[in-house]
């Protein structure tokens, strides 16, 4: 127990960030027009919140079912990679597996990677994953049960809660591994010069562009 306590210490402000921004989601939803169930629902089945926000986004817009799907699917790819990082912390079992891959978010992934050895890497996953999964649906179930209550919850700067977690996250690493400092900078420089051109959620998929220096990075050592 000893040792799991500093995982819950620290995984605890990605649920506080979950939660709240959970709570803005549920709310937006509802106070567009979509019923109580429908962000509650699809935050258990689908559980990703750019990918959420966006499809809400497409819907309140006017847009159809599939439209909406469409660009969720395309904001999610990134989780495949996601998936690969992290696939060997999952444990055996298929049922293991198949949970852990639905739990696959950037933060548990980030903070599961933070972690200095296999096993702490596998418990922060879980550890994280499970809590922020909680933390997230009850936080959409609040919001959307107050719904138009909040009044627009863009007010409230929710939207930074997210990244500013993101970045206490990875600090270290990069404090801690010199030769990831260009790479994440590269990769931060094309999210933020892509984002006043394309739509919410899909810079990051171009961040891992960034990935392509640390593989030169890794030649030239090799090389060398």
């Amino acid at each position: 127990m000893s040792a799991t306590r500093p995982l819950v210490r620290d995984s605890s402000l990605v649920w506080l960030a979950g939660g709240v921004v959970g709570v803005s989601f549920g709310a937006i939803s509802v106070a567009g027009g979509l019923p109580v169930w429908a962000p509650v629902v699809m935050s258990v089945l689908v559980y990703a919140g750019s990918a959420q926000f966006s499809a809400v986004g497409v819907l309140l817009a006017g847009g159809g079912p599939l439209a909406a799907a469409a660009t969720g699917l395309l904001l999610n790819t990134r989780n495949a990679a996601f998936g690969l990082a992290v696939a060997d912390l999952l444990g055996p079992g298929r049922a293991t597996r198949l949970l852990g891959a639905h739990l696959v978010t950037d933060e548990t992934v980030a903070f599961a990677l933070a972690q200095p050895d296999h096993g702490r890497r596998r418990a922060a996953f879980w550890i994280s994953g499970i809590g922020l999964f909680a933390v997230w649906n009850a936080g959409v179930l609040a919001g959307a049960l107050a719904g138009s209550a909040l009044g627009d919850t863009a007010d409230y700067g929710l939207d930074a809660a997210f990244p500013a977690v993101l970045v206490a996250l990875v600090l270290p690493a990069l404090r801690e591994q010199a030769r990831l400092r260009g790479p994440a900078a590269l990769g931060a420089g094309l999210a933020l010069a892509a984002t006043p051109f394309v739509p919410a959620g899909v810079p990051v998929l171009l961040a891992p562009a960034g990935l392509g220096l640390l593989y030169v990075y890794g030649r030239r050592e090799v090389a060398g």
